[in-house]
């Protein structure tokens, strides 16, 4: 028997417009701060602009459409586990909105995110010209510390982004579902039931 999919609105536009922008912000970022240039002006707006698009998404993350809201898809360790058994499997998931492993990552990536804005704000390379914004409130010792942090933050974000691609590519692969056009579009095929509601 087939399965019977509807169009079905899943992601509203500021949830599109905000993780659209902030892959363009932080890449943006992560390029001007590995390779330059060595005054870090630009590398600071596209930081500006991340904690802008954070804060935006954890506000959304309260108010925000059905399926963007964290009292939505957060789930507890047993609903975790249970979605996680079935990873392996080659049906289809057709979850409205982020499913219980997904939203790990979805707050997992904002607090790190959050910890990456906060160091580069605090961070100080006694270089008297890259200085975070906020360095000037603080001791040196966290200013040295932010530093320290800023980088390796940056990497731990990068795996980030390679795990959720490679999740893309793994629903679509094994699973056949397209998880990009709706984050695009908007709509999802999905079965006749329990249409998320404003």
């Amino acid at each position: 028997m087939t399965e019977q999919l509807e169009k079905t609105y899943l992601w509203d536009p500021v949830v599109r417009v905000l993780h659209w922008a902030l892959v363009i912000a932080f890449f943006t970022a992560f390029g001007l701060g590995k390779f330059g240039p060595d005054q870090m002006t630009l590398h600071f707006y596209a930081g500006y602009a991340v904690a802008v698009i954070v804060v935006l998404r954890v506000i959304w993350g309260f108010v925000g459409f059905t399926t963007a809201r964290f009292a939505t898809f957060v789930k507890g360790p047993g609903k975790v586990f249970a979605y996680a058994r079935t990873l392996p499997s080659s049906k289809p998931s057709r979850s409205y909105g982020h499913n219980p492993v997904g939203a790990i990552f979805v707050v997992g990536v904002l607090i790190v995110l959050a910890m990456q804005v906060t160091s580069g704000l605090l961070a100080d390379p006694e270089d008297y010209v890259n200085v975070g914004p906020l360095a000037q409130y603080v001791s040196s010792d966290v200013t040295r510390k932010a530093l320290s942090y800023h980088e390796p933050l940056s990497f731990l974000l990068l795996l980030m982004v390679i795990g959720h691609i490679g999740a893309i590519f793994w629903y679509k692969k094994r699973k056949g579902e397209n998880l990009v056009t709706p984050m695009v579009t908007g709509y999802a095929q999905l079965p006749p039931r329990e249409t998320p509601a404003e």
